[in-house]
């Protein structure tokens, strides 16, 4: 069951919650955020918590109406504020800011939608005064595996991801169904209604063309030829489908070198399985042709998953010179360089030597099934 996966934001966000600061997570659907508001809800202990849900019409009515009186009645004899999907209040950033500064001893919690972009709607009038969280589908450091179930379950996580339904199904073909169910009635829909945009056809086509460019350098003329539209559309609808936590970028990373190619970005998904179902292959690994793109995907987005639960920061990048040398990963965290080469055997990558004489300080990483864990643990 999903409950038997303590999700590892739970201690922190319950160490943030605090009068006079509001604590927002954020996330695609279907990652868990209502499920851990609800967990963190029980382990509170000696708070009197108010928990509304942004669709229901009567407390949206309440906490959209920015006037002092209504929001003070309405939270009168609680401690605590829970706002479940607040994205869908109007003017909700703007009443947060009200509470805080009227109510001090009021604790608040929201979740949202990152496709609704909650996040850009409480920021300016909370400056200084809020913490932010984020939710991804369930990582690899979430499980509680030894190695052996680990190893036993990696073609099922390459293959079908992790959301926190796909991982509790019974079956391959009830993934499957989760995931279609996911890409029809979430995915795209959260799109859709950012900005009221309606080309669902477009999108697909677009995810599916970077699905097949895992691990390689996206060209926005490229796409824009491809898909019959302008490089600013391109550009658009991937920032959007970064905003609703399907996909991510990585920079390429530039700093001493003339070979170095600057002003590149790599695309990569969130998650396998949404990677999958959005080209309709969810076929075993020994009949497949892009192990290679899977791999670099799940360990990727595993470790900047890893990282965020930990608190670890670190900037992301990838590096390539134009005489084709190249890095998958490079991790800058304490002033230190760190390049990992992800390959599904274990044959050695060759060391690039250049990058590690370059740049003082660094060092560099094989990935493979034998030793992953480590990275993404």
């Amino acid at each position: 069951m999903v409950s038997d996966i303590p999700r590892l934001l739970e201690k922190s966000i319950i160490v943030s919650l605090k009068p006079g600061i509001v604590t927002g997570l954020f996330g695609a659907r279907r990652t868990g955020k209502t499920y851990l508001m609800e967990q963190i809800k029980k382990k509170i202990e000696g708070k009197r918590i108010l928990m509304v849900q942004g669709d229901n019409l009567d407390a949206a009515e309440i906490l959209s109406s920015q006037r002092l009186g209504t929001l003070k009645q309405f939270t009168s004899g609680y401690d605590c504020l829970f706002i479940d999907e607040a994205q869908k209040i109007q003017n909700i950033g703007n009443s947060l800011k009200l509470i805080v500064d009227t109510i001090p001893k009021m604790i608040l919690f929201v979740t949202g939608s990152s496709a609704f972009d909650l996040k850009n709607k409480i920021r300016e009038p909370l400056t200084g005064r809020n913490k932010y969280f984020y939710l991804y589908p369930i990582a690899q450091c979430e499980l509680n595996e030894d190695f052996l179930q680990s190893k036993q379950n990696l073609e099922i996580r390459l293959i079908y991801g992790s959301y926190p339904q796909v991982i509790i199904a019974d079956n391959d073909r009830q993934k499957s169904d989760i995931l279609e169910s996911i890409k029809n009635g979430v995915l795209l829909k959260d799109i859709l209604e950012l900005d009221n945009l309606k080309d669902s056809i477009f999108i697909l086509n677009l995810l599916r063309m970077i699905a097949f460019q895992i691990g390689n350098d996206v060209s926005l003329n490229e796409l824009s030829n491809s898909l019959g539209v302008s490089k600013n559309t391109v550009a658009r609808y991937l920032e959007l489908l970064e905003k609703c936590y399907i996909i991510f970028s990585l920079q390429s990373f530039s700093r001493n070198l003339r070979k170095e190619i600057i002003r590149s970005k790599r695309y990569f998904f969130w998650d396998n399985g949404i990677r999958n179902i959005i080209i309709s292959n969810f076929n075993r690994l020994s009949t497949r042709d892009d192990i290679g793109r899977l791999w670099e995907n799940y360990c990727i987005s595993e470790r900047l998953k890893r990282n965020h639960y930990l608190s670890n920061i670190c900037n992301y990048y990838f590096w390539r010179t134009y005489d084709q040398q190249e890095i998958d990963l490079i991790e800058e965290s304490g002033g230190k360089l760190t390049g990992y080469e992800f390959k599904w055997s274990e044959k050695k990558s060759r060391i690039p030597e250049l990058f590690l004489k370059t740049y003082d300080h660094s060092a560099f990483k094989h990935i493979h099934p034998q030793n992953y864990l480590e990275f993404i643990s």
